[in-house]
Order: C-alpha cells, then sequence, then structure tokens
C-alpha cells in the first residue's frame, strides 16, 4: 500500500522509501569515511563527537576529539576537572560555550544518573546544549534506535532528492524517520551524513556521480530550476566580529590571565576598550572566564 498526501506530509510511497534505503547504503560503501567517533558505541564519546560536531567540520575535529577522550574517556573524569581544563581542550574547535555546557552535563550524568549517559530523547534533551539534533544522533549512534538524524547535510539531501521542495524542520525530521530501515539505523544515517558532505554538496553538487540520480526528485524535474535546499542565508562574516574577539580571549587565556588593561589589544580592537570589556564580560557570563580583581582568567 503506497502512502498519500492524506496519511503522510510530504507522499513518499513504502515501494520508493524501499528504493531509496537501498540507494543510500549502496552509496555508504564507496563514501564511507573512516572517522575515529564511527568506531565506537560508548555513549560518552559518541556525545562528546556530537557536541564537538556542531557547526564545526568533522576534519576539524578528528585531533581534538582524540585528546578530549584520551583526557576524559568517560564523564566521571570530564566532571571531576575544572572547567578551565575542559575548556584548553576545546582549543581550535571555536564556539567555547560547548565545552562549558558538556562540562555541566558530565556533572549532571555523574549526579543524576550514575553516571550513565540516558538512552531516551526526554532526558538527553534536558542536559545543557543538547538539543534535538544531538540527542537523537547519541540515540541512534549509541543506542541503536530506529531514528532519522538530520543535520544541514541530511536535510539538503531530502530536500533535492526526496520531495523536490523545500523542507521545513520538522518535516525534514518526520520524513528521516520514515525513511530509516527497521534494522541498520547506524548505517543508514551515516551513509546519509556521507552522501551530503562528499556528493550532494550545498554548492556544485556532484549529481553525475550521485548513487540518488535516478530517484532525485530535483534532477527528475531537471534540476535547473530553484534548488529545493537553498535557504538564502548566509552566515555573518567572522573577520571583525564579536566571535572573532571572543575567540582570541579564550585562545589567550588558555595561556595565561589577562590583565583588565590588555583585554582590547588581546582581543584585536586596541581602539574600542568597551566592546573588548563588553566580549569579556560575556564569557564570563558562559561560564567560561572569570574575573579575579582586574585579571580574566579560565573558570
Amino acid at each position: 500500500m503506497e502512502l498519500t498526501a492524506a496519511t503522510d506530509p510530504v507522499a513518499v510511497s513504502v515501494a520508493r522509501r524501499d528504493g531509496f534505503r537501498r540507494a543510500v547504503l549502496g552509496a555508504g560503501d564507496h563514501l564511507w569515511r573512516d572517522l575515529p567517533w564511527r568506531r565506537t558505541r560508548d555513549p560518552w564519546l559518541v556525545l562528546v563527537s556530537e557536541v564537538m560536531l556542531q557547526q564545526t567540520q568533522a576534519s576539524r575535529v578528528v585531533a581534538p576529539y582524540e585528546a578530549f577522550i584520551h583526557r576524559f574517556p568517560d564523564p566521571g573524569t570530564c566532571a571531576a576537572a575544572g572547567t578551565a581544563d575542559v575548556v584548553r581542550l576545546w582549543e581550535g574547535l571555536g564556539y567555547n560555550r560547548r565545552a562549558v555546557n558538556l562540562h555541566r552535563t558530565a556533572q549532571i550524568i555523574v549526579h543524576g544518573h550514575g553516571g550513565r549517559v540516558p538512552g531516551d530523547l526526554r532526558s538527553l534533551r534536558a542536559l545543557p546544549g543538547v538539543g534535538e539534533y544531538t540527542a537523537r544522533a547519541v540515540l541512534a549512534f549509541a543506542f541503536g534506535s530506529q531514528v532519522g538524524v538530520v543535520d544541514t547535510n541530511v536535510a539538503r539531501v531530502l530536500a533535492r532528492a526526496v520531495t523536490g521542495r523545500p523542507l521545513r524542520k520538522g518535516e525534514a525530521q518526520e520524513l528521516a524517520d520514515f525513511l530509516v530501515p527497521d534494522t541498520g539505523s547506524w548505517r543508514f544515517n551515516q551513509a546519509l551524513f556521507d552522501i551530503g558532505a562528499q556528493v550532494c554538496t550545498a554548492r556544485r553538487p556532484g549529481c553525475t556521480r550521485c548513487a540518488l540520480r535516478r530517484r532525485c526528485s530535483w534532477l527528475r524535474a531537471g534540476g535547473s530550476g530553484l534548488d529545493p535546499a537553498a535557504t538564502g542565508r548566509r552566515q555573518s562574516a567572522f573577520a571583525g566580529s564579536d566571535r572573532q574577539g571572543r575567540g582570541r580571549l579564550v585562545a589567550a587565556l588558555r595561556a595565561s590571565p589577562i590583565a583588565a588593561a590588555t583585554l582590547a589589544r588581546t582581543a584585536g580592537w586596541p581602539d574600542d576598550a568597551d566592546r573588548a570589556r563588553a566580549a569579556a564580560d560575556g564569557l564570563v557570563a558562559d561560564g567560561i572566564a572569570r574575573w579575579e580583581g582586574e585579571s580574566l582568567q579560565l573558570a
């Protein structure tokens, strides 16, 4: 029986779903990336990798991930460390608030979950910095749950190949859950990641070498119209941004405290002491740093 728009919001038939599954799994064999977090099913190690991968390319995560799990192989060792130790190991990843959230998460896991990462969506979502995507990734990759994992790359593949039209966030998740196989969700989700990261890319997608090209809705419609995965949004420039200044401050703090008088120069804004002070106060508010007299240091 085929599903229709009356029973399924994206109107994907069971037959088409099964064909899509086979094509994705077949493509995964050729596109497989041997990433270190793919060699484990340990829920803590999976959680660490997924937090690091938020807004960060996989290639940039490999070295920090391996250093981090060597130092903090379980929630207990992370929880027992100071925030500063965790932030220092976050070097190269940016968005340092994630490090603080992961440290808080480790403490909650130790004191509220007996040292074990919870295996249900509600408990995972309650952890600091763990959103819908990260929670589902942990469920799929650590616990083997049959759930779809939708990041930006996967959402792009689904919009182009399956529906041929833009998908709202909830639609993409519902479609991914429908497409995931009854068994083997881990492999299927990883294969979708690889297709989105290596072939069905945001710019210049490699349609001629894509395993989904014969069933891709966008290509079947000609592929010349408006890209269904286009969002029209552009990330704000990093150069000269507050984010860049905050990053410079944290990078310096990893080595030593910063005197208040040198904040502006350290942040790269030598003529804007007020902006530098505001950035420093923001780091304090986020739990990354603290004031010790007129010296800023890691929390």
